[in-house]
């Protein structure tokens, strides 16, 4: 069932994240009133009306494409944490993040996306990486590419001796341990910086246009999406137990994202340290 999907429904699919961005999102950009903005779990963590009603329609609109579907989204997840245990089980999976960066959504800055991602058995098969105030689409399929609005892209490699520019978890979302990890970054030869929208920053490394990533948290709907874009862009990932970071499980964080399988690990190494 899911290859002949997968042969099939992806253009179906690329409808319905543009109508839901369309129909919830963009309507509501540099338009939110105060009571469609609220904390989740502190003044950073912030989810809107936006978010809620784009995820409801992308839910709709994905288990109607693939009956027998189940649907892992940011809101679903904090309002009944077991939903998160789909991503282990038989079914095909739909992850989705419905406004990924609301941060940046909030305050009127276009960068951030809707990321959906399709899974299973813990395999992401799928994603769909949309900045519509960007007129953005960046789509993968394993093992047929990353493409960003129709063209193929290639990750690349760093500049040989140049600084290696890494995006890090944002500080506003990372605890003192996590705030350490990082901190073995500031060395010579890395110019680091916070990240914004995770999405975004996965599809920055998949163009070349950032080296590498590291992140502290596990949440899949952010990084399926931007991990099969990366790695059919040519990029690499690995956690710092030296083995893949996978959906489907726990894993030791920080993990690194790279643009080639050798900064990934330069990235990694670093993030280890010493204990």
């Amino acid at each position: 069932m899911i290859d002949e999907f997968l042969a099939q429904g992806l253009s179906d699919v690329e409808e319905a994240v543009r109508k839901a961005a369309a129909v919830e999102i963009m309507p509501r950009f540099r338009q939110l009133a105060q009571h469609e903005v609220d904390e989740k779990n502190g003044p950073h963590d912030l989810v809107t009306v936006a978010d809620r009603k784009a995820e409801e329609h992308l839910t709709a609109a994905l288990t109607r494409l693939l009956p027998g579907s189940a649907v892992v989204g940011e809101e679903a997840v904090h309002a009944d944490p077991e939903v998160y245990t789909a991503l282990r089980g038989d079914a095909p999976v739909w992850i989705v993040d419905p406004v990924d960066g609301t941060r940046q959504f909030v305050a009127g800055d276009p960068h951030f996306c809707t990321l959906v991602a399709l899974a299973q058995h813990g395999e992401i098969l799928a994603s769909w990486t949309y900045a519509p105030a960007l007129d953005l689409l960046a789509t993968a399929v394993r093992g047929q590419g990353a493409y960003a609005n129709g063209e193929r892209i290639h990750s690349g490699s760093p500049e040989p001796g140049a600084d290696l520019r890494v995006a890090t978890a944002h500080p506003l979302y990372t605890s003192e341990e996590d705030r350490r990890h990082l901190a073995r970054l500031d060395v010579p030869g890395v110019a680091a910086r916070p990240c914004g929208s995770a999405g975004l920053e996965y599809l920055r490394v998949a163009r070349g246009e950032m080296d590498a990533l590291a992140f502290t948290w596990p949440s899949a709907w952010d990084h399926a999406a931007g991990l099969l874009l990366v790695a059919e862009a040519g990029g690499a990932q690995s956690t710092v137990d030296r083995v893949p970071f996978r959906i489907d499980r726990d894993n030791a964080l920080p993990f690194a994202v790279g643009r080639d399988e050798a900064t990934t690990l330069r990235v990694r190494e670093l993030l280890r340290g010493e204990d």
